[in-house]
């Protein structure tokens, strides 16, 4: 099988791809893709033949997706955006090795090709996967999804693609020490809390009072398993036509071992529904499924309980960690965009959008939301 990224591209600006190192070292900044050795490099694991031709693709926030294109044969690259990136962060090599694990699971991934470990080869560690026909649902429904009968499947293949996630036994396919499978919840307050101190470009009370919050009411964690950490339906793949089928899950870069409902309680408040306020980051990654046939959040979660067996008594606390990492992330990407290190100018909206995820964070904490 082969897999279709969505055709939208992120900006290009002059400095972005180049033919040699020598050309790349030339500019202020350094390359994202630099040609002449990653043809050498796609010769050498035997993909595609004859020059390259890249193109961005994806949403492109966060890691940067390619289209390759090379003869008839294309691919999709993925490297870390340029420096300076926070500790841990941007970890391509640890996403490749954990879809090569996924492979032979139930989990719907993209078959890794190639992994390029060397820096030197394009100025930063890379993958390169398959190809996978189908689309990225953001803001409007493939024409034959868009009835309510395939919205509601849509959302029925989200929820099944989670659970199957949370099913994998993650020793079993050799992710033994990917992530510690205990104590999840109290490293992602003490990781987010460091992150916010590297991240913030201002002082925001919501932040801390949140994060206190949080720690005074940490649930028990059930057993742990593979945590998407990104979970959403912006980061699926559905195949062409009807009835919904989800091809692929994407964006794994933070993805760990740990608490499931993690998952969950993201999905959730990146998940809107008919009477939510409109605007802000909600409906920018998600106000697709305000339509007819989509179910509720309430839904979704009762959903989940349903083919997971998990307890839904603490999916609030949940709700509100995905709010609270959701604003330090935020803050990252709208820190380089200032910083001036992306032409993304997506990111230099996320000002206003920092201070609003914010405000609901602590509303959700509180039980207004």
């Amino acid at each position: 099988m082969a897999i279709a990224f969505p055709s939208v591209s992120a900006p290009v600006a002059p400095d972005d791809i180049v033919r040699t190192t020598a050309e790349g070292e030339a500019n202020s900044r350094p390359p994202l893709l630099v040609l002449d050795p990653l043809e050498a490099f796609l010769d050498e694991h035997g993909l595609g033949e004859g020059g390259v031709r890249a193109t961005p693709i994806g949403e492109g926030h966060s890691n940067v997706t390619y289209l390759i294109e090379r003869g008839d044969e294309e691919f999709v690259l993925r490297r870390p955006p340029r420096p300076p990136l926070p500790p841990s962060a941007h970890d391509v090599l640890r996403e490749a090795r954990l879809l090569a694990s996924l492979r032979e699971t139930p989990a719907r991934v993209p078959a890794v090709l190639a992994v390029g470990a060397d820096e030197q080869i394009i100025g930063a560690p890379f993958y390169v996967m398959e190809r996978v026909a189908g689309d990225v649902i953001v803001t409007s429904m493939p024409v034959a999804l868009d009835n309510p009968q395939e919205r509601a499947r849509t959302a029925q293949e989200l929820i099944e693609a989670l659970v199957e996630i949370h099913a994998v036994d993650w020793r079993a396919v050799g992710l033994e020490g990917f992530g510690k499978p205990t104590g999840y919840l109290e490293r992602q307050l003490r990781r987010f809390l460091g992150l916010w101190e590297l991240n913030k470009t201002r002082e925001i009370a919501a932040v801390e009072s949140v994060g206190n919050w949080l720690a005074e009411n940490m649930p028990e964690s059930g057993p742990a398993t593979i945590v998407h950490g990104d979970f959403r339906l912006g980061n699926t793949l559905y195949a062409p036509g009807a009835p919904a089928r989800l091809a692929a899950v994407l964006d794994w870069e933070m993805a760990t071992i740990g608490d499931p409902l993690a998952d969950l309680g993201y999905l959730c408040m990146m998940w809107t529904e008919a009477g939510d306020p409109t605007g802000g980051m909600r409906d920018a990654l998600g106000a697709v499924t305000r339509a007819e046939g989509f179910p509720t959040r309430a839904e979704v979660i009762e959903t989940y309980e349903q083919r997971s067996g998990r307890s839904m008594s603490d999916i609030r606390w949940y709700m509100t960690l995905a709010l609270w990492k959701s604003v330090v992330f935020m803050e990252g990407n709208y820190k380089r965009a200032v910083a001036g290190t992306t032409d993304d100018p997506y990111l230099k909206t996320f000002g206003e959008g920092v201070l609003e995820l914010a405000r609901q964070a602590e509303a959700v904490a509180h039980g207004a939301v």
